[in-house]
């Protein structure tokens, strides 16, 4: 699979996220649309729950506290824009194991 497109800040790294809440498995990521990370939550959208389960998917896949991790935009869309701080380009694509993922 191809890299998503990140950006590095000063204060860790930016991405865009297409969401797509309520998976019947586990929380996943399903691989790339137009430069975005595709990723599937187990949780429905709703009142906010879709958005905390992919923080704290994020944050432990990362290992990263969940402080660390924040959408900057599309709180209530499924494109976001998800910061992390304290991590780089390469701590991320290593820490989400970008190469092995894939949807069934």
């Amino acid at each position: 699979m191809a890299n998503p497109t990140v950006r590095e800040v000063e204060e860790g790294v930016v991405f865009t996220a297409k969401i797509v809440p309520g998976s019947k498995t586990q929380t996943r990521i399903c691989g790339l649309l137009n430069g975005a990370l595709k990723i599937k939550v187990s949780a429905a959208p709703e009142k906010g729950k879709a958005n905390k389960c992919l923080v704290e998917y994020l944050a432990g896949q990362l290992r990263v506290k969940k402080k660390a991790v924040s959408i900057i935009s599309g709180e209530t869309t499924a494109v976001k824009q998800i910061r992390v701080r304290g991590i780089s380009v390469e701590t991320l694509l290593r820490g989400l194991g970008l190469e092995k993922k894939g949807c069934d």
